[in-house]
């Protein structure tokens, strides 16, 4: 894995973070991976849970991926997800209002979805969704990783 993407001090650097997570059995192993890219600059992680959800994985990558920038940029989080996507576009600040619960009660994902709220407020965060398995070259890149790490753990 190479370094994290450092910011500047004076203006967020634009970012491109892709993401995407891998389930063997719903619950079951799962793995995650990310890549970010700025410019010709890129770095990438993933890792492994032995119970989880693809839902879990695919938010996993996500936060993992943020955590590892140092210092604010301005992200687009490339997902094929709608979960991701429409949850950080759309869904996150009505959970936050309902105090992390969804109308009919608790939120899963809770804790990954406070941690991408906390992302929130250090980056500035767009999601963009693609179609999975559409021979977008990042998108495939991220999915091979995520099933190698299940691979590889097992």
């Amino acid at each position: 894995m190479s370094s994290p993407l450092e910011s500047s001090m004076s203006q967020p650097v634009r970012v491109s973070l892709y993401t995407d997570g891998a389930c063997s059995g719903n619950p079951g192993p799962g793995g995650w991976a990310w890549i970010l890219e700025r410019g010709k600059e890129e770095t990438c992680g993933s890792g492994f849970e032995r119970k989880t959800t693809n839902n879990r994985m695919e938010l996993q990558a996500a936060v993992e991926g943020l955590r590892s920038l140092i210092g604010p940029h301005a992200v687009e989080v490339v997902s094929d997800s709608q979960y991701l996507v429409k949850g950080l576009n759309e869904w996150i600040d009505g959970w936050k209002k309902r105090g992390w619960k969804r109308k009919e009660g608790a939120l899963l994902n809770a804790d990954l979805w406070q941690d991408l709220d906390e992302l929130r407020g250090f980056h500035s965060i767009h999601c963009r969704w693609i179609r999975g398995h559409a021979a977008h070259p990042q998108n495939t890149r991220c999915d091979r990783m995520a099933v190698e790490a299940i691979t590889a753990a097992l």
